[in-house]
């Protein structure tokens, strides 16, 4: 994602910005979330992502393997550092965010979808633009935002309504 003029945003920035939703959208969460082991979550995804490295959000399906490999391997690896009782809390907490077995990971995997939509509107079509992204591939993610948020679903459908208006986003194809 574009962090500035002619900048692409840097890990640090996307966790901050994900750590920063969780505190400040928590009240989208559903009922009874914490917000703490959100913020953790959305935290240790993305240390792991960051050892990965990380894969444009619209890659294909093998890419999307490889990479979902590769973070895997780079789990197993960092969370291995650990003493054995903190590795295992931290990673169930990451395994808890790809499974989206929780609300609490349903809502974390939503934000780290609706942050790069907010990044690409702010950026005027950023990376959409750039890869000739067009909406039905963006309202696919958006489901997993739903998943974790009604509310932040609707609102993410709506931003996709108005960046295809505005012309940050291509209309999907006929």
């Amino acid at each position: 994602m574009l962090a500035g003029p002619g900048r692409r945003e840097n890990s640090a920035e996307h966790s901050w910005h994900l750590a920063m939703m969780a505190v400040t959208l928590g009240e989208h969460a559903p009922p009874g979330t914490d917000i703490g082991r959100v913020t953790a979550m959305v935290l240790l995804h993305d240390l792991v992502e960051i050892d990965a490295g990380d894969l444009f959000v619209y890659a294909d399906d093998a890419q999307q393997a490889r990479q979902e490999e590769a973070e895997r391997a780079a789990a197993d690896r960092i969370f291995a550092l650990l003493p054995p009782d903190q590795a295992a809390s931290l990673r169930g907490l990451w395994d808890e965010f790809e499974e989206r077995r929780t609300p609490e990971a349903r809502f974390a995997r939503g934000l780290d979808r609706l942050q790069p939509m907010l990044a690409n509107l702010a950026a005027g079509g950023g990376t959409w633009k750039e890869h000739g992204i067009t909406a039905d591939r963006v309202l696919a993610k958006v489901r997993l935002i739903e998943d974790g948020s009604h509310s932040l679903g609707c609102y993410a459908r709506n931003l996709v309504d108005r960046a295809v208006r505005d012309g940050l986003l291509a209309p999907a194809p006929s």
